[in-house]
């Protein structure tokens, strides 16, 4: 029996499966992408590190590093890397690039990629360089050309494609330049302030590394070094892109939710219109099971159907993913299919056609043999104890899933919660536009009019259903497109000249003055000049640091014990910075406390609050200081921010380096300046924040683009639940349409009480949508980005009109056959 009401019903159980099949294709693709990134992870964690185990120091081992390296047989392959500008004699171009002198044969997994092929493997004993294919193909350079560094000059021996752990995004930032270690010093680059990174690595298969990581990561931390292990590098690699995961798997959900919307409504109507069928197949004897149980069979075939197309479409999707985000990966991605997403796709199919139709499925269990006479279904038994259990069940799954996707029992009920004063806000504003309506109704207006806001309110009304579908893709679309806005203001360049855009670094302070004169030769505007010493915590609060290591109930982060600190002076706050607690101090006299400021981060991580003593290291020089104030700060802001910050009379004559801002009109300009900066001061680093800029607006672009693509699935879903809704519907209005066309009204008038109709419910819908991603949007702006919300008038200006029109479109659609054929063919054809 149901086999056959079903095929006679087979157009409309369609649009219930389409419903099931986007959003379960979307939470397949999402869960498979997933999977085979952890996967490829761990999988490839040796090549991505490109040893088994690398010890790392931010300076020349000392003594006791030495000895340790020594103790597990010595390092395989040495690297210092440092950030520093390069050269290019061939043409006067210069470029910041990140400079890895390597000794050994790295990497010890995983393959370094040059053109040609034997570049990687000669290059430290030809003593030449082997530098990024992108950047020579951007300035023009080959192979047998030269690059300059620092104080030496090298011949390029090899373009580099590839090398473990690099990614397109780090390459576009800071382009690497390979060079033989043993060249490093010649360089002269490496001076105070320079920021420098030793690396040891080791290949060591058979080790237990996580025994060497308890035994011997302590000692190296005292010793301001740390091993990292190819394990840890792959779960922090792995928790980089958890968040993003969880994002897409948000955004998967969305569009599941709107697929159980579409159910719910196309089942609602689908069985309103059965309750007589129903009534008939129980004058003749079937019994409550029976009827019950012939349409729910329907639903789990529909959902089981549904489920394995989706799940289908998952798998052909996914494939795409890694060629949408190889420019984020450092790596290249294998796909490969595992059972569970597709068990999970199959089986979330069935369950949740079974949830979502079981309210209006209900109905069925009530309808008496009575309701063949019946004119309407009022008088049937509303279950309300079923249909609490059955709403406590919806709730109950979205919870799980959400639960599946978080990993976080409160993150998860946040979600759910969220979920619910969306749909009740949406719900409620439908339910008072229906009630204003009908209390304001315009009695003077004309017949066409009048009756297209008539059904807006009449029994067999889906306005609750359609305006929710349509404000919940309408929201959803908008508040992609609001967010993406706020991100990309971010970094907006300033054209008027008092934001730096370029960052000079390591400066040394007998070259301060004649650097500020090289920028002013230009006509260009020096912004600030800013003093940077160097230091490290010695005690606070009269612990030393080595016994707050020591502490095991120490609430302490480690990184701060270990950590050197960049500190500056200055006699007042800048834009990114907030006074939370304290006083800021502006200046100190000889013989005073000093009067330090920290920010918010280092207060939390450090245990530390006002009053609280801290003695630095200050290159060998132990001073006192007395936390007088804490900050917050814009970390986010392209400008220099510091942890702490002393007040002026204090650093002035403490070793140091200095840091100058500028700010440059054009390329060309930056281009000139950089050039004539290499040739007079190669130890200085200039930092173009009009290329970070680029890379940043390229980065979120692409970012951008990802999140649409999956928003596509949320909003195709929402536009099928919509063309269910709008032509469920149709099964009503036809009839309706047929009776005026019987008593007399013509085509025009049905024309336009339809389109009215739809108009309104279009208009009504996208406008509540725009504005609940207004509320929402602003939301983000001010508690996650921090930044002001300017809203722009696109949404307004396309996703209004666009969306009132496709929903006009479906509606005008429908109706087709009772305007092009009489009034009993329309009738015989659709019963």
């Amino acid at each position: 029996m149901a086999w056959r009401d079903g095929k006679a019903s087979s157009g409309r159980l369609l649009l219930f499966m389409a419903s099931i099949i986007l959003g379960i294709a979307a939470v397949v693709s999402i869960q498979l992408f997933s999977s085979n990134l952890k996967d490829n992870i761990q999988r490839q964690s040796k090549s991505l590190m490109g040893a088994d185990f690398l010890i790392d120091s931010n300076d020349k081992p000392t003594e006791r590093v030495k000895a340790i390296i020594d103790s597990l047989g010595g390092a395989d392959a040495t690297e210092v890397t440092f950030s520093s500008m390069a050269a290019f004699p061939k043409n006067g171009s210069a470029r910041l690039v990140r400079v890895r002198g390597l000794q050994g044969s790295f990497p010890l997994y995983g393959d370094l990629t040059t053109e040609p092929e034997s570049a990687g493997s000669t290059y430290q004993s030809s003593g030449g360089a082997v530098v990024d294919a992108t950047m020579l193909l951007q300035f023009n350079i080959d192979i047998g050309d030269s690059i300059k560094i620092g104080k030496i000059t090298l011949p390029i021996v090899g373009k580099l494609i590839a090398i473990p752990g690099s990614s397109a995004i780090t390459s576009a930032v800071a382009p690497s330049v390979l060079v033989p270690f043993d060249l490093i010093p010649e360089t002269e680059l490496l001076q105070m302030g320079s920021r420098k990174e030793y690396q040891y690595y080791f290949k060591a298969p058979d080790v237990d590394l996580k025994l060497l990581d308890d035994n011997v990561d302590p000692i190296l931390d005292a010793e301001n070094a740390d091993i990292d292990t190819h394990e840890s590098t792959s779960r922090q690699l792995g928790r980089r892109y958890d968040n993003f995961g969880k994002f897409l798997n948000l955004a998967a959900f969305i569009a599941l939710l709107l697929g159980c919307i579409g159910i719910a409504s196309s089942v609602h109507i689908y069985i309103k219109e059965k309750l007589a069928s129903v009534a008939v197949l129980k004058c003749i004897g079937a019994s409550r099971k029976q009827t019950f149980f012939i349409f729910l069979t329907q639903v789990i075939g529909m959902g089981l159907l549904g489920g394995i197309i989706g799940t289908a479409l998952g798998v052909l999707l996914q494939e795409t993913f890694p060629y949408i985000l190889k420019e984020f990966l450092p790596f290249d991605i294998e796909v490969s299919i595992t059972a569970l997403p597709l068990i999970t796709g199959v089986l979330l199919g069935v369950l949740m056609s079974i949830l979502f139709a079981l309210l209006p499925l209900l109905n069925t269990w009530y309808v008496t043999p009575l309701e063949v006479l019946r004119m309407s279904n009022n008088g049937t038994k509303k279950p309300k104890r079923a249909r609490i259990y059955t709403f406590t069940a919806i709730l109950v799954f979205v919870y799980g899933f959400s639960f599946l996707l978080l990993r976080n029992a409160t993150q998860a009920l946040g979600f759910v919660m969220a979920v619910v004063i969306t749909f009740s806000i949406l719900a409620g504003i439908a339910i008072l536009s229906m009630k204003i309506i009908k209390r304001f109704f315009p009695t003077q207006w004309g017949f066409t009019s009048r009756q297209s806001l008539l059904n807006l309110f009449r029994p067999n009304n889906q306005t609750m259903v359609l305006l929710l579908s349509v404000g919940l893709g309408t929201f959803l679309i908008s508040t992609l497109y609001f967010t993406k806005d706020i991100l990309l203001s971010k970094t907006q360049l300033s054209s008027t000249g008092n934001n730096a855009n370029i960052i000079l670094l390591d400066v040394q302070t007998e070259q301060k003055e004649a650097v500020v004169q090289s920028v002013a030769n230009q006509d260009l505007k020096v912004i600030d000049k800013l003093s940077l010493v160097t230091m490290r915590i010695q005690s606070i609060n009269g612990i030393l640091s080595n016994d707050i290591r020591k502490d095991t109930a120490s609430t302490v982060n480690q990184w701060v014990l270990n950590h050197e600190f960049r500190t500056t002076y200055r006699d007042s706050l800048i834009a990114s910075e907030t006074i939370v607690e304290g006083e800021w101090q502006t200046a100190v006299e000889r013989g005073e406390d000093v009067i330090i400021s920290i920010s918010e981060d280092l207060a939390e991580n450090a245990n530390l609050s006002i009053n609280d003593k801290i003695v630095f290291n200050v290159q060998g020089v132990l001073m006192e200081t007395t936390v007088g104030s804490i900050r917050q700060v814009d970390w986010a802001r392209m400008q220099l921010n510091f942890m702490v910050v002393f007040p002026a009379g204090v650093l002035e004559k403490a070793p140091q380096f200095h840091v100058i801002t500028a700010y440059v009109p054009d390329a060309e300009s930056s281009a000139l300046l950089q050039r004539d900066l290499v040739a007079s001061f190669p130890n200085v680093s200039v930092i173009d924040l009009r290329q970070i800029y680029s890379v940043i607006e390229d980065v979120l672009t692409k970012v951008s683009w990802v999140i649409n693509f999956m928003a596509f699935f949320s909003i195709l879903t929402g536009i099928i639940v919509l063309i269910g809704s709008v032509r469920t519907s149709k099964y009503q209005r036809v009839k309706e349409s047929v009776l005026l066309r019987t008593m007399g009204a013509k085509s025009p008038q049905i024309l336009k009480i339809s389109a009215l109709e739809y108009f309104y419910l279009g208009i009504l819908g996208s406008l509540m949508g725009i504005l609940l991603s207004l509320i929402g949007s602003q939301l983000l702006a001010t508690f996650l980005f921090n930044e002001p919300f300017v809203p722009s008038g696109i949404p307004f200006l396309v996703f209004l009109p666009g969306i009132t029109l496709l929903v006009l479109m479906i509606g005008l659609f429908n109706i087709r056959s009772v305007l092009s054929s009489p009034p009993l063919e329309v009738l015989r054809k659709e019963v």
